[in-house]
């Protein structure tokens, strides 16, 4: 829309009051609204309008300053325009308040929405109804605060809309979503008529939570599933290493011909690519190309991922270079792959071009090169990235960006600066960075440092079992094996137990998962009839 199609319009006189006759008939009579209702589709859009509806002075209408104010809180408009809006409307009525603190709710300052609901309790005469309360439930939960959620909770009980469906279902979905288990089933009862929307929040606040065997017992026991419920277990799986499960339930999703969405697509993906299941990964990637499942940033990011994770650079630099749009995410993925699989010197230069390009590098971005310059051995350019990260885009370092130059200058046998860096961290280091140190002493023989940062592991994390085995390693390298085998003892001692390795392979589109040392397997005898031959 041009600015010259704002002006040619006629001046409309003031509104007359909107009781006398519909909204839509309103809306419809006056130009500007119309094209707001119809035409608008930016906010560059909507400041042109709204500068039309200023000078003819039918923005002091509060139908015509709520339709600007609706438009603003949508998500194609801007919640600081919006609450400019919200400021300059006198004696804001109910539909107003709620449009405005539901925006908030839904934006990436959500803690605005709560403080404009204490407002309206406080300084206004309008009072909160049912579907206020919603929006602010919404906002506890992105904050992951229902601590305070249940005070407001406590409000709406003495107000009796606790058992108002729209009200139960976002109170239910702030327990669960914050873990908060206990409470959420208080509120949910399964014998009862409860709508598909408690049923997911139940499943996801389980899933979320590792309680995976009472969520995929809800979802057996569900009176009616939608696309979002099998989503919901799918991804439950998933999160909680359970990928095989995943793709077996994918599969009776779709004996049952609910159409997956693209979120259905990125679960499977994830569990292709840790399982480095790479048939199921291609099929999959397949099946999205040929269902016309939209191939967004998500989508992309996570085909790319899974083709990395199972070791196939070349099909992961193909979607990556034929993607119809790039993200963030996607540059990071792709240039943690490269890093992963051996192809250090590709991910450093494909970060300098996403360097130069017209998105920054965010602190994942950074851990990928870091990644990639630890596995080369490139400490200066490590060093390079870090000042970059800090001075140019003013990235804050966090703990696992120290623990990557720890792991950089470690390796590369400069044990000593490692160590600075660790006692110069503005934040608390943890098990993992002092293990990093201690994993390099190990490898280059430092002794002395090797105990301090095993005594620092320990310290930490007293049933982390590293700290023992490494240390062990390392005076057994040393000849030491008096001190050596005190070691193991001591980890005895501590109940401290080694956790198994274990790995996966693929053979014919079946992942087998094998154990060190395990029987589980149905064809073990046979596997380690052979290995004895």
């Amino acid at each position: 829309m041009t600015s010259s199609s704002c002006c040619s319009l006629a001046t409309t006189q003031p509104s007359p009051s909107s009781s006398s006759i519909s909204i839509a008939k309103f809306i419809s009579d006056q130009p500007y609204l119309s094209m707001l209702e119809n035409r608008c589709s930016t906010m560059s859009d909507l400041q042109k309008i709204h500068a039309q509806l200023i000078k003819t002075g039918l923005v002091n209408d509060k139908v015509a300053a709520s339709r600007v104010l609706a438009f603003c809180a949508s998500p194609a408009g801007n919640m600081s325009y919006a609450l400019m809006v919200f400021r300059q409307i006198q004696d804001p009525n109910l539909f107003i308040w709620n449009t405005i603190i539901r925006g908030f709710s839904q934006s990436s300052t959500p803690q605005t929405a709560i403080s404009l609901f204490d407002e309206m309790l406080v300084s206004s005469p309008i009072e909160p109804q049912r579907l206020t309360y919603p929006s602010v439930f919404k906002a506890y939960t992105r904050l992951g605060q229902a601590y305070y959620g249940a005070q407001l909770h406590g409000r709406v009980a003495k107000l009796g809309l606790e058992t108002d469906p729209f009200v139960r279902n976002t109170i239910i979905h702030m327990y669960a979503n914050c873990g908060f288990l206990s409470e959420a089933g208080q509120l949910f009862d399964e014998n009862t008529e409860l709508d598909v929307v408690s049923w997911n929040s139940m499943i996801m606040g389980l899933s979320k939570c590792g309680e995976v065997g009472e969520a995929i017992r809800l979802f057996d026991k569900m009176p009616s599933r939608n696309p979002v419920s099998w989503n919901t277990m799918i991804g439950g799986y998933v999160r909680n290493g359970r990928f095989l499960e995943a793709l077996e339930l994918f599969g009776k999703m779709q004996e049952e011909g609910v159409k997956p969405s693209e979120f259905t697509m990125v679960s499977l993906l994830n569990a292709s690519g840790r399982l480095g299941a790479i048939r199921q990964g291609e099929w999959i990637h397949e099946y999205i190309s040929k269902n016309d499942i939209e191939f967004n940033v998500i989508v992309v990011t996570a085909v790319i991922d899974m083709y990395c994770k199972c070791g196939s650079i070349s099909k992961a630099l193909h979607v990556f270079e034929t993607a119809p749009k790039l993200g963030l995410s996607c540059w990071n993925s792709m240039i943690m792959g490269l890093a992963v699989n051996g192809c250090e010197e590709e991910a450093t230069e494909l970060f300098s071009k996403f360097d130069s390009s017209n998105l920054e590098p965010d602190g994942v971005s950074f851990l990928a090169v870091f990644v990639a310059c630890n596995h080369s051995g490139m400490v200066d350019k490590a060093k390079d990235y870090f000042s970059l990260m800090t001075k140019k885009y003013k990235i804050e370092p966090t703990v696992r960006h120290y623990s990557c130059m720890v792991d950089v200058l470690g390796q590369a046998g400069h044990l000593e600066e490692a160590e600075k860096v660790i006692l110069s961290m503005p934040v608390e280091p943890d098990a993992i960075i002092w293990g990093s140190l201690l994993s390099a002493c190990r490898k280059h023989g430092n002794i002395e440092m090797a105990q301090r940062a095993a005594e620092q592991v320990i310290e930490l994390n007293p049933s982390e079992s590293s700290a023992y085995v490494l240390m062990s390693n390392v005076y057994a390298n040393s000849s030491r094996f008096e001190e050596a085998i005190e070691q193991r003892i001591s980890m005895k001692e501590n109940s401290v137990k080694k956790e198994p390795g274990c790995s996966l392979i693929e053979v014919d589109g079946e992942v087998h998962e094998f154990i060190a040392f395990g029987k589980t397997h149905p064809r073990a005898k046979e596997i380690y009839s052979l290995l004895n031959e």
